[in-house]
């Protein structure tokens, strides 16, 4: 558009690098910004992102959508090939509707209405945006062509239209997100998107392996998040040896999978001896996804100060009982660990007090990952919708096994799990269920163990 200027250039380190910033406003007054690494003056195939603003996303970290993650995707990308440039382009909140119209588009999907059909019943456009400043300020920068970073066809066209040669496309798969999971699926079926929620599980990476079919149904219910329990264990079913090693027992590929659906949940939850024996970060590193809420049973407070499940990566919450110090509490909290306390029971936390906490906190979806007693506290108190196992192709013979004593004296009144679904990782295999019922097969309620969970 002609009349863009550049107003100021200064250079902005960031967790990906330096990059010098340069602003850039239109003749209407609108203010893009470009983040520039290397040198792209006068170079043709140019690593180019074209990343509209999204306060929600990108600021804020929301899981409706994958905008903040392929924000810091790309700038990821831009800064490991050492030249490229990024273009926010300001004015296109909600695909061009503005903020207040995306937050009522919200408001239509959560009454059942898809990305599309929220905007046209609310008589907006389905994408408002425009990319007449974004070529202006590509030809101020000298840049002959671009290579897109993109999932977006309509940004392809749209810059051919211009005059922008695309001698490329290179998409950003993420991991999705249980909540964005739908969002993601309507952009590809109804605006052309490729497809950003990765590929199923028997193509290995670098593609994030696509883990709704692990997942199931996602539902939270009244009183407590959707739980999924996961374990990793060998054929003859341990989790550990006798000494208490459990690294690695699945292989890598596997292992991806497990931090794909950490980022598909809202919250991942262990108890303090996994903390104590395995010290787990339990973020998402192994795919581009977003983080979980780490969440800790701990019932006296013996979470070590030096746990990585406390480092500033991911958020931490941590459940306790009135039987630990008020001093390790506060300690938790000066660094910013939300700390709850709930109910006791023999042996440590009310797992069904404490996830009816985690409910009122907003959390909707749940992956627990032990130990073994956590494994076994969550089954015995019914509070599990989903169990997926992957088992390697290992025999230890005596360690520790994954399930405890539930107290189940005839096969009858065994947990009864159904709709399977099944696929192999390299070697390891996964299985999926979902939990059929509460109770016994004669309609007697099993013993319950919500009160016997370890801390």
């Amino acid at each position: 558009m002609p009349g863009t200027r550049e107003l100021a250039r200064v250079t902005l380190p960031t967790a990906f690098g330096e990059f010098d910033a340069h602003a850039f406003e239109s003749a209407a007054g609108v203010v893009h910004l470009a983040l520039v690494r290397g040198r792209i003056a006068h170079t043709r195939g140019v690593l180019t992102r074209l990343h509209s603003e999204c306060l929600t996303g990108d600021a804020l970290g929301s899981l409706r959508c994958d905008c903040g993650m392929q924000l810091r995707l790309a700038l990821q990308t831009i800064a490991a090939a050492g030249e490229g440039v990024l273009v926010y382009a300001t004015g296109h909140e909600g695909r061009g509707v503005g903020l207040a119209n995306k937050l009522l588009a919200y408001v239509e999907q959560d009454n059942g209405a898809d990305t599309v059909d929220a905007n046209l019943h609310l008589g907006l456009p389905v994408d408002a945006r425009r990319y007449d400043d974004v070529a202006s300020v590509l030809r101020i920068l000298g840049v002959g062509s671009v290579r897109l970073l993109t999932n977006n066809p309509a940004k392809v066209e749209a810059l051919g239209r211009l005059g922008v040669a695309v001698d490329g496309v290179h998409p950003l798969p993420t991991a999705p997100h249980a909540r964005n999971l739908r969002y993601l699926r309507t952009k590809r079926a109804r605006l052309g998107h490729a497809d950003a929620v990765g590929e199923p599980l028997a193509v290995p990476e670098p593609r994030p392996p696509d883990v709704a079919e692990l997942m199931g149904p996602v539902r939270a219910h009244d009183d407590r998040p959707y739980v999924v329990l996961k374990y990793a264990q060998t054929l003859d079913g341990r989790i550990a040896t006798a000494s208490g090693d459990s690294k690695w027992i699945s292989c890598e590929a596997e292992r991806t999978v497990s931090h794909a659906l950490r980022a598909a949940c809202d919250a991942v939850m262990v108890g303090v001896g996994t903390v104590i024996r395995d010290d787990p970060q339990l973020t998402v590193r192994m795919v581009a996804g977003s983080c979980p809420v780490r969440v800790v049973l701990d019932s006296t407070l013996r979470l070590p100060r030096d746990a990585r499940v406390l480092g500033d990566d991911a958020t931490t919450v941590v459940l306790t009982t009135d039987q630990s110090r008020t001093s390790a509490r506060r300690w938790l909290q000066d660094r910013q660990v939300a700390v709850h306390v709930v109910e006791p029971g023999p042996g440590g936390i009310d797992v069904v007090q404490a996830l009816r906490l985690l409910r009122e906190l907003g959390i909707e979806s749940l992956l627990v990952e032990g130990g073994a007693k956590v494994i076994t506290s969550m089954l015995g108190a019914g509070v599990v919708d989903r169990v997926v196992t992957a088992v390697a192709p290992t025999i230890l013979g005596a360690g520790t096994e994954a399930v405890g004593d539930l107290r189940v004296n005839e096969v009858a009144g065994g947990i009864r799990l159904q709709n399977r679904f099944m696929c192999s990782v390299d070697d390891d295999v996964l299985v999926a269920f979902d939990v059929a019922s509460n109770g016994d097969a004669d309609g007697e309620e099993r013993v319950d163990l919500s009160r016997a969970v370890s801390s």
